[in-house]
């Protein structure tokens, strides 16, 4: 990776996005093959451990006077309420947490790796803490729902939205007194992302907020319906001999 400005869905947005597809392969299969037994609490519990072991130490470093800024070293980000929430769901695999790394993670981390905000270039820390964090919340939401089969029903769709709304309020009250920009509530950032679609300020914090609610419906739909037609023929088995 040549020195110099992160272009969108270059060569190097590409092998990136190659090496996080892999993983995510490879650990949807490792969690389909132990989906039900003890090992599977074995190896969220590795990924929930691994998971801190790079975003304390990349917010340490953020923190110390010498990199410190006030509109970006603090972990006020969506992105950084999604590793720890992706921490919780590993370790407890809880419904709810589940759900918090299921819908953050397969929505809005996944534009982070789709186009990245970036200022700095490989190898400097805050480029490998991005790429990593966004990685490790990425992989843990699709470890957990396509290989484990945690998914979400509605009380954990309406805990994430409400969850989300408070988020979005602090936050921007928070940017308004000291003149930031976290989560972009308050502007949109200044390299190209979806949010370019969806009109000037408010418009699409509003915009953004309905196309969350849409998707994050249509991604939990599946999960109720499986949970339904489950309870149908749990229901149906009951009553024969033996049943």
């Amino acid at each position: 990776m040549a020195a110099g400005r992160f272009t969108t869905f270059g060569a190097e947005h590409f092998l990136l996005l190659g090496l996080f597809l892999a993983g995510a392969v490879g650990l949807v299969l490792l969690g389909r093959a132990q989906r039900g037994t003890a090992r599977a609490r074995r190896s969220s519990r590795v990924l929930a451990v691994a998971i801190p072991c790079v975003t304390v130490p990349s917010q340490v470093v953020q923190l110390t006077p010498d990199r410190f800024s006030l509109g970006s070293s603090l972990p006020l980000q969506l992105c950084d309420l999604a590793w720890m929430a992706a921490v919780w769901a590993l370790w407890t695999h809880g419904r709810v947490p589940v759900a918090l790394t299921y819908y953050w993670g397969l929505t809005l981390s996944v534009q982070g790796l789709l186009t990245p905000s970036l200022v700095e270039t490989f190898p400097q820390p805050g480029y490998l803490a991005f790429w990593a964090m966004h990685f490790l919340i990425v992989w843990a939401a699709v470890y957990l729902a396509l290989g484990l089969g945690l998914g979400p029903g509605w009380r954990e769709y309406r805990v994430t939205v409400a969850v989300t709304v408070v988020w979005a309020v602090l936050v921007f009250a928070f940017n308004s007194a000291l003149d930031v920009n976290y989560g972009y509530v308050n502007h949109k950032p200044g390299s190209a992302s979806l949010l370019d679609l969806l009109g000037p300020w408010p418009v699409y914090v509003l915009a953004a907020l309905a196309v969350l609610l849409a998707g994050w419906a249509l991604i939990t739909w599946p999960w109720v319906a499986a949970g339904r037609r489950r309870d149908r023929r749990t229901a149906g088995g009951g009553g024969g001999p033996g049943g």
